[in-house]
Parts: C-alpha cells; sequence; structure tokens
C-alpha cells in the first residue's frame, strides 16, 4: 500500500503544533500521531512552571527549604542545564527566569534598578545543587524554568517514537520548533520558511531540510518599542535587559533541543554569537538589527 502524507494540529505549551507524517492510511496515521502527542503533553504536564503540580513548581517551592527527589529525566535535563550554563559563559541559565517578573511586554515600561536588582540576587546556577537524585535552589524565592528547551526536547521525543514506529517521512513542529523524521515521499526535503522578524507575514528565507532539526529564536515574539528601542523577552541574566544585537537566529542541528539551545545561546552572546554559532558544527541563519542575513549550509 503506497504511504501519503497525514497532518494533525493540536495546541500545545502556548504554540500551534502540528504533526506531519507518512503512513498507509488515515487510521494509522491517527493512532501514531495520538502516541507523539501524548508525549508531548506528558512533558508539558512534568515541567510546566503554570501547573502547580509539576517538578518545576515542587523545585521551586521547596526553594531554601528543602531538596526535591527527582527522576532520571529530571536530572538529566539539570545535566544539560549545567553544560549549556558552561557552553554560554554563564548566559544560558534556567534560573533567570524569575527576572519576567520585572517585565510586563503587554506595556511598555523599563525596569528600574530597584525592581532589577533584588531579582538578579536570585539568578545564578551556582546556587543550584545537583545531586545524582535530587535538586536543591539555595535561596527563598529562587525559580528554574526549562522554557529554554522544554518545546524543543518534547519535539526530539515525540520524534523518537515516531521514529521507533517505523516513520520515515515527516516531522514534529512546536511553535517552529521542529524535528525532522525524514524527507518527503518522493524524497525530496522540506522547504521551511523563515519569519521575518519585522513582517509577520513575510519570510526571508527558505531552507530546505529533510532530517535533523530547525529551531528560531528571536525579538519579535513577545516584545515592546519605547523611545525608538525594542525591548524583547530574551534578558541577559547577569543585567536583566534585554538583548538587542539580533533579529533573529535560526540554527539546524541534529536534534531539536540543540538548535533551540544554540540559537538562544547566540541572541543572548550578541555580537558574539557569530562566532559561537562558527566555532559549532551547525548551520544557521541570521538576521541582525540591521537587517543583514548570514546564512551557513552545512548539508
Amino acid at each position: 500500500m503506497v504511504d501519503a502524507i497525514h497532518r494533525t494540529a493540536f495546541e500545545a505549551m502556548a504554540s500551534r503544533c502540528e504533526i506531519r507524517l507518512a503512513a498507509p492510511d488515515a487510521h494509522t496515521a491517527d493512532l501514531l500521531s495520538r502516541q507523539a502527542v501524548a508525549e508531548v503533553r506528558r512533558i508539558e504536564e512534568k515541567y510546566s512552571r503554570y501547573r502547580s503540580d509539576s517538578i518545576v513548581s515542587r523545585l521551586n517551592a521547596a526553594a531554601g527549604r528543602e531538596p526535591v527527589a527527582c527522576d532520571k529525566e529530571t536530572m538529566a535535563l539539570m545535566s544539560y542545564a549545567a553544560a549549556l550554563f558552561g557552553a554560554s559563559e554563564g548566559l544560558f541559565d534556567i534560573t533567570s527566569g524569575v527576572l519576567r517578573k520585572a517585565w510586563d511586554f503587554r506595556r511598555p515600561r523599563v525596569p528600574g534598578p530597584e525592581v532589577l536588582e533584588p531579582l538578579l540576587a536570585l539568578v545564578g546556577w551556582h546556587q543550584v545543587d545537583c545531586g545524582t537524585e535530587e535538586v536543591f535552589l539555595r535561596q527563598a524565592g529562587m525559580e528554574i524554568d526549562f522554557g529554554g528547551f522544554g518545546k524543543e526536547y518534547a519535539a526530539d521525543r515525540a520524534a523518537a517514537l515516531l521514529i521507533e514506529a517505523g516513520v520515515r517521512h515527516g516531522y514534529v513542529n512546536l511553535g517552529g520548533d521542529m524535528r525532522f523524521i525524514g524527507p518527503r515521499l518522493d524524497g525530496r526535503p522540506w522547504s521551511i520558511g523563515i519569519q521575518d522578524p519585522r513582517d509577520p507575514d513575510g519570510v526571508v528565507a527558505s531552507i530546505p531540510i529533510s532530517r535533523g532539526a530547525l529551531a528560531t529564536s528571536g525579538d519579535y515574539e513577545r516584545y515592546f518599542e519605547l523611545d525608538g528601542q525594542r525591548y524583547c523577552h530574551i534578558l541577559d541574566p547577569r543585567t536583566g535587559m534585554p538583548v538587542r544585537h539580533w533579529r533573529s537566529v535560526s540554527v539546524m542541528a541534529p536534534m531539536a533541543i540543540a538548535a533551540g539551545s544554540c540559537s538562544t545561546i547566540a541572541m543572548l552572546k550578541q555580537q558574539g554569537g557569530i562566532n559561537f554559532l562558527n566555532a559549532s558544527d551547525m548551520g544557521y541563519l541570521t538576521v541582525d538589527d540591521q537587517g543583514q542575513m548570514l546564512y551557513r549550509d552545512i548539508s
């Protein structure tokens, strides 16, 4: 029986998501998609800071009081967070999410030092104690947040389930964080448009990709403008202020979690981001604050 590409759209992690996969019939495609969506929802429920019963919320609630027992999956993600902290020279810090309390991107207002400084005191991976089976946040008020790579991790896990089930063509797309299982049925790559950071209906380029992953970080998702300056949601954990150098950074990598992490690190490194990307084994497309593009193809 000849396969066809089937599409499933769903909402998860505050994003519009879709799965495209090749299957011999709609019933098989539906069963496979349901398994993948269930895995995405499992990860969302386990790690969402918006759910009081999530492990992240339990860790944050216990900050400054006691360590919290964590399973192997959570400890592996904490180890990944430690590696990102080192690779980024301290810029990718999962304790920096507390800084969001200083910023409301629905209102054009820049917080002053009196707001930022108490929050900055709560930021710092060095204040997180990770044992083999438990985690302790040393200061009351500290928070961790896996939002910097949670969607990408979920995309990888969902794709892994589909690959294990025998799917050979398709992709998982969680709000633009994409993991590719294989090319189109005819062997051609998928053509993925990269959004124009200054035109929500426009694209700056289309990238052909069959396997691996693609993720984009940018200054256009949550932001406000004040006195001619754009303030976006990607915050430097050292100052609490938004980054400015890049409009967007898209990274192609073998895994979505790596693509997303590296795109964010490049944004955080600002002018130094291009050196970081060039030192990696990954392809990229960047748009700087003047609208100039740089592209490296590794296929």
